[in-house]
């Protein structure tokens, strides 16, 4: 069973009581090494390392020495975001971005004749930056006072951590709360030949750009990598169970990007799964439970991410995990024994970097800052990097209509940008507002298009104050831009009754 509410607040009253007022302070925090104990240096370890040592706690974090690509034995401090993730993955997607760039200068007057890539370059540049990366966050673990231990971390009890060193060497150490940040690992589909498939970590390290990939997936990493490889010049075959990618976003948007991966070249397989790999001499071959056979030079498996909570020993100490292997909280972050909390993708509520760091300031507000804190995940903002981008907030228009208890307005703009109407590209960008017709507010917003994930967090501070959209309608749009369509959405598209079904396609 969860610690009640009442529980955390106590907790949570007592460690400030004793961290500031000094009642009772030195004689309980000699019982223990340290207050906090992090096992897990990712985003919200760090995060939640640093505030609760801006409280007064002294803090220990430990983490897996450095490796771009992670391992039992391999980490890094930054985690899977600085390291193999959003980061370089953000990297790679610019560098791909510049093939398009490079064609549609050419009607602007650019004559830029033969232009060639350089991968092993840009794969030096993204592995320099992600080791700086990891330096910053020592150097800010460092000034904040928190004590960096690298090893991996098992718990042995409520109150104790081992910390095991690559030479075998184990210490121990106690504190009065422990934190999981161990994140998440990617997860291969069990199948034959399944070791012959490489996963994001891999795909973001390759010695060569492949002249043929297939991917096998429909979710972020699968068209974020289709998108990047086909920018690179590679032939690219994405394979999904279902009728189009991007599972959980909105159906229309989900169709806008299916269609533009094809137009930029993507092959697309819909409802189609792999079955079998075989290594040949020229490659991988690929057959899928069609009966099809394809041969590729890299395949990858995006298919998935699984809890890191193997080896830590959670269960031998009480820590429930759910079905898929993540670590049980309540509202406050905080495990099925009190003193233990997680924060992250190891819970698997929201796996998004800012949510993990949300997460991490929480619960150190609630354990070390006297003030009980629950992660707000209303209208919480996402990416997906495919080229051109896809950003969403709030509801989608099928969520809309399914919690509604009125009626759903459906505002859309699907226009040709400026820049397309001179580079000639065909490529038009979606936006989409939903809106509750009892209250006008707007409770969703999404758009496939440029720059969309820059203009979506500015959309996302609207909705998290409530803005209806009579006030998106009085708002002056900077013109020309984008953006402004936002602000000029005033011809209702639909009105979808309660409990109707919202459109699913173009």
């Amino acid at each position: 069973m969860f610690s009640s509410s009442f529980q955390v607040l106590s907790c949570a009253n007592m460690a400030r009581k004793m961290l500031i007022d000094g009642e009772d302070g030195p004689k309980e925090s000699e019982k223990y090494d340290f207050d906090l104990f992090v096992i897990g240096a990712g985003s919200g370890g760090v995060r939640a390392s640093r505030t609760s040592a801006g409280f007064g706690a002294k803090v220990a974090i430990c983490e897996l020495p450095f490796s771009p690509v992670s391992s039992e034995n391999l980490g890094g401090v930054g985690g899977t975001c600085v390291i193999r993730g959003c980061v370089p993955k953000k990297i790679l997607v610019y560098g791909a971005s510049f093939r398009g760039e490079f064609e549609d200068s050419r009607n602007f007057g650019w004559e830029t004749g033969e232009v060639n890539f350089n991968w092993k370059k840009l794969l030096e540049n993204k592995t320099r930056e992600i080791v700086r990366l990891n330096g910053v966050y020592k150097r800010l673990l460092a000034n904040s006072g928190v004590t960096l231990l690298e090893g991996k971390g098992k718990i042995v009890d409520p109150h104790q951590v081992e910390v095991a060193q690559n030479d075998g060497t184990k210490t121990i150490y106690s504190a009065k709360y422990i934190l999981i940040g161990t994140g998440s690992r990617a997860s291969r589909v069990p199948i034959p030949g399944k070791e012959l498939a490489i996963t994001s970590d891999e795909a973001l390290s390759l010695d060569e750009v492949p002249k043929h990939a297939i991917i096998l997936g429909a979710g972020y990493i699968a068209v974020e990598f289709a998108s990047i490889w086909r920018g690179m010049g590679a032939t690219v075959d994405l394979f999904y169970r279902k009728d189009l990618p991007l599972r959980g976003f909105d159906d229309e948007m989900r169709a806008v990007v299916a269609k533009n991966l094809e137009g930029r070249g993507i092959r697309l397989h819909p409802e189609t799964n792999l079955s079998e790999l075989v290594k040949t001499e020229n490659g991988i071959k690929v057959r899928t439970d069609r009966g099809d056979e394809l041969v590729a030079d890299v395949v990858l498996f995006a298919t998935g991410r699984k809890p890191n909570t193997e080896g830590l020993n959670l269960e031998a100490v009480g820590v429930q995990l759910d079905n898929a292997g993540a670590v049980k909280v309540n509202e406050y972050s905080q495990t099925t024994v009190p003193s233990i909390y997680a924060v992250g993708d190891v819970t698997n509520r929201i796996n998004l970097t800012p949510v993990a760091l949300l997460e991490g300031t929480c619960f150190s507000k609630t354990v070390f800052g006297g003030k009980p804190t629950m992660p707000d995940y209303k209208f919480v903002p996402c990416a997906v990097f495919c080229v051109p981008p896809l950003s969403v907030v709030g509801l989608s228009e099928q969520e809309a209509v399914k919690q509604a208890n009125s009626d759903i307005l459906v505002f859309t703009s699907t226009f040709n940008p400026m820049k397309n109407t001179i580079s000639g590209r065909q490529e038009r960008t979606i936006m989409k507002l939903i809106v509750d017709a009892e209250t006008d507010k707007v409770i969703g917003a999404s758009m496939c298009g440029p720059d969309a994930p820059e203009i979506m967090q500015g959309i996302a501070v609207a909705l998290k104050c409530g803005a209806t959209k009579e006030q998106f309608d009085s708002t002056v749009g900077i013109h020309p831009s984008a953006a402004e369509e936002f602000v000029t959405m005033r011809t209702l598209t639909r009105r979808v009754a309660a409990g109707g079904k919202g459109k699913t396609n173009l």
